[in-house]
């Protein structure tokens, strides 16, 4: 969250598995009741609906406008950057991002999908919230999150921003983002699960919880049976694999280039692949792309006046 004068920027990067401002980290999940839930730890008020926040999992939409979820978790990101400082009220400008190559095809359409509301009133955490939204500016994403790094990016470079439902590419060359190299593929971490899954499934004839394979991406292990452990890691090992050989079909050299890994995916390739620590440079801030928008909105803003 960064203050101006009379508004406040506010970065979101509206991830398939994860929600991340700032300052936060919230799963994708939203469950909505027409009537109070039983359990309100995380429950948003709003529309005379009310939405449990981070329950369940989001599936992958190309479109995100598709349906109110991303609208809904958009306000609860909102309400989480701004209860740090205890506000209640603001002039809010959004700073978001799409993946590479949707962004000039989409921009419009999710600009409009976010600000549909000029004011809006809900409650979150019972926390009443009045927020007026000036604006809403898109950048992509990968590029975003490693803005501050690009200074030092001479030669050739490529980024590779592996979230949980699609792999972002491109190559920066000396300090330039080159647009004919951007990519964007279905191929997110989320796809790495469900491999998982299948397999687990098919070798032990029994399911697997998502939360130990997620513990197991991220740490490399979990407090589970070798054999089990075995499986998972083997199908990660795999799919790691698989990014290298997209990346290189998108020009990627390991000899000649610098890599720079973002996204939630970084983990994966930290764990289960064999790199070059000094070609291979991790951005291991979860919350790095929100950050980048809010950066970068912010520029634009001091240089635009107004956004």
């Amino acid at each position: 969250m960064i203050k101006t004068k009379n508004q406040i920027i506010i970065g979101i990067d509206h991830g398939y598995g994860n929600m991340k401002t700032a300052n936060h980290c919230f799963k994708s999940g939203v469950m909505c009741f027409d009537s109070k839930p039983l359990f309100t730890r995380n429950m948003l008020v709003y529309g005379e609906k009310y939405y449990l926040i981070g329950e369940g999992h989001k599936e992958f939409v190309a479109e995100k406008v598709n349906d109110e979820d991303y609208y809904v978790l958009t306000l609860a990101a909102i309400a989480t950057e701004l209860e740090d400082s205890g506000i209640t009220e603001a002039d809010v400008i959004l700073a978001v991002g799409l993946p590479l190559t949707w962004t000039s095809g989409q921009t419009e359409s999710f600009a409009k999908y976010l600000s549909k509301n000029e004011t809006v009133d809900f409650s979150y955490h019972k926390q009443e919230y009045h927020i007026k939204i000036s604006g809403v500016k898109v950048y992509p994403q990968g590029y975003a999150a490693v803005a501050g790094l690009v200074p030092q990016m001479n030669s050739v470079n490529m980024i590779a921003d592996i979230g949980n439902g699609t792999m972002n590419i491109l190559q920066i060359v000396n300090k330039a983002p080159i647009t004919k190299t951007m990519a964007t593929e279905k191929f997110g971490t989320y796809q790495c699960t469900l491999a998982v899954r299948e397999e687990f499934m098919r070798r032990t004839s029994r399911s697997i919880d998502d939360s130990i394979i997620e513990e197991v991406f991220i740490n490399g292990t979990a407090d589970i049976v070798k054999e089990d452990l075995k499986v998972i890691k083997e199908v990660a090992a795999d799919y790691v694999k698989d990014i290298f050989r997209r990346l290189r079909e998108h020009g990627y050299d390991e000899s000649t280039m610098k890599l720079y890994v973002t996204g939630g995916g970084g983990c994966l390739v930290k764990n289960f692949y064999k790199f070059n620590p000094n070609r291979v440079i991790f951005v291991d801030d979860i919350c790095a792309a929100a950050k980048g928008y809010e950066t970068l909105a912010e520029i634009q803003l001091r240089k635009n006046e107004t956004i």
